[in-house]
């Protein structure tokens, strides 16, 4: 805010009130100018925060809820929100029919997310040329995975050969466990690795 009369970003706040309609919040302040000493009004106006349908995944499981934000903000995947189920990472946003990654929150029909309060859970595939080994991992979102590594799982020690994340494939690089879907791995004929995730098996799927 600046003084109408000399344009000075130096002001004092004397006085403040609220007013609330069905849909906008209204607030009204009463300044001066330390500047030049001229006493003025300002008046700001917000739409309310409303509730947006909310859809969380957690591992297997999905939970339906409502959060409460505000029209005039604006949403990207990647955003961290706290609902009533604790923080969520924003995954996917759907407008009409259409999943974007970004859009002004009074367009959104529905918020897809993904509770950061809980481990990832990854699949792990083992190909044992022609025959394929799976497991499910729970692993701490920030844990990275790179190509290249050598792993122990169950009874294999297996090297990484492709990452598949939400977005894409990685042959190089690292990802964390936060954004993956499947590692794919290849055994190996010698017996070091640089960590064992056998712990971490929640359930071999075949």
């Amino acid at each position: 805010m600046e003084c109408p009369i000399c344009g000075s970003d130096d002001i004092e706040i004397l006085n403040s009130k609220q007013k609330s309609s069905k849909k906008k919040l209204i607030e009204e302040y009463l300044l001066k100018c330390e500047d030049c000493g001229h006493v003025f009004k300002d008046i700001f106006s917000a739409k309310k925060p409303q509730p947006y349908r909310l859809i969380i995944s957690e591992q297997d499981k999905s939970h339906k809820t409502t959060i409460e934000l505000s029209p005039s903000d604006e949403l990207e995947a990647g955003d961290v929100l706290l609902s009533d189920l604790g923080q969520v990472e924003v995954t996917s946003i759907e407008v009409g029919d259409t999943r974007v990654d970004k859009a002004l929150i009074e367009d959104i029909d529905t918020i897809w997310a993904v509770s950061v309060e809980i481990p990832a859970r990854i699949g792990f595939s083992v190909d044992l040329h022609g025959e394929v080994d799976s497991y499910k991992v729970d692993l701490e979102r920030d844990f990275k995975i790179a190509p290249g590594d050598v792993v122990k799982i169950d009874k294999h020690i297996v090297r990484v050969h492709v990452i598949k994340t939400q977005d894409r494939k990685l042959t190089s690089g690292f990802a964390k466990a936060g954004v993956i879907k499947r590692v794919y791995s290849k055994p190996v004929r010698f017996n070091n690795y640089d960590y064992d995730l056998t712990k971490d098996i929640v359930k071999k799927t075949s």
